[in-house]
């Protein structure tokens, strides 16, 4: 499963240029400057083009400056880190991933699973630390409605949900379990500190959020598997309890492997037999058209056909 946040038809100054304008802009301002500041930089350009080019983009590049600096790097932090420990620089780029395991998520994902009549057995694609996996263990406060989780030390996520949405409710999940090529380790101060080098600067609350996940996670474990997910999805869907619904679902994920995968992908879900629930940018899953109004919406499907927009972090959903 390849990843990459470049546009490969871009030089890496054009793709620096293109996040910062397009991305960061209006959302993180420390992380606007610095990648207007590596597009302009012939040294740091030249450290990031000698990467593999799935290692070259900017969330993996400013993750793991933060990552060992332990703060946000300025252009001036950055260029010495890249003069000075180019060698432990790569090293980090190269181990590691940009696997933003967002919890907010579960939030857009609950109104379809809720849909689902249970027990039901849980498989994320992708799914980093797991923390997407404890859905039914966070709380959730919609406006209208307010639903108690499994453990009240968890954290309770905010959606504002639209639209004709089914009941919403808590599933009923008896078994959970994830795939990833990278498995993280919620335990692990080391995963944990990466996991938060990976929320942009000025995002308090999300990183709270995720700081409070993470704590779920330690007191309840959930497997991660190693592996990649064509070839381990058989096998965990056969490992899922008889008399469970299996679901597999997945956020933010195919949009890192190319078209032949994800129809591969797809094929795969409908020989397996279970419910497929997509959340990912436009036109992954489906040929869907965001709403104009709104910034970057994903896309909820449910075995392919599109059901909601929602909001990449989970702050609110819009039932089609």
């Amino acid at each position: 499963m390849a990843m990459t946040g470049l546009d490969d038809r871009m030089t890496t100054a054009e793709n620096y240029r293109r996040f910062a304008e397009h991305e960061a802009a209006g959302r993180s301002p420390a992380y606007e400057t610095l990648a207007l500041a590596v597009a302009s930089d012939p040294d740091v350009l030249g450290f990031l083009d000698i990467l593999p080019a799935d290692k070259r983009q900017p969330n993996l590049l400013f993750a793991a400056a933060r990552h060992m600096l332990r703060e946000v790097p300025d252009a001036d932090a950055l260029r010495e880190l890249v003069a000075t420990r180019a060698g432990e620089l790569r090293a980090t780029m190269l181990s590691r991933r940009t696997q933003t395991n967002e919890p907010g998520r579960c939030a857009t994902l609950l109104p379809a699973l809720a849909a689902l009549d249970g027990p039901l057995a849980l498989i994320e694609v992708g799914a980093s630390a797991g923390l997407c996996l404890h859905v039914d263990r966070y709380s959730y406060d919609y406006g209208h409605t307010y639903l108690t989780g499994r453990d009240p030390q968890a954290p309770t996520l905010r959606c504002r949900a639209e639209g004709p949405h089914p009941r919403l409710r808590m599933p009923e999940v008896a078994w959970a379990a994830g795939i990833d090529l990278n498995p993280l380790d919620p335990s692990d101060p080391g995963d944990r500190a990466w996991l938060e080098c990976l929320v942009w600067p000025g995002q308090t609350a999300r990183r709270e959020r995720l700081v409070s996940a993470l704590a779920t996670a330690q007191r309840h474990p959930v497997p991660v598997h190693e592996g990649d997910l064509l070839e381990a999805l058989p096998a965990l869907v056969e490992q899922t309890p008889r008399n469970a619904r299996v679901v597999v679902f997945h956020s933010a994920v195919l949009a890192y492997v190319g078209p032949r995968l994800r129809a591969d992908f797809a094929g795969l879900t409908r020989e397996l037999d279970v419910v497929w629930i997509a959340n990912e940018a436009p036109g992954v899953v489906a040929d869907v058209t965001p709403p104009r109004f709104e910034t970057s919406p994903f896309v909820l499907t449910v075995d392919g056909a599109p059901a909601a927009f929602t909001h990449p972090h989970g702050d609110w959903i819009r039932w089609m």
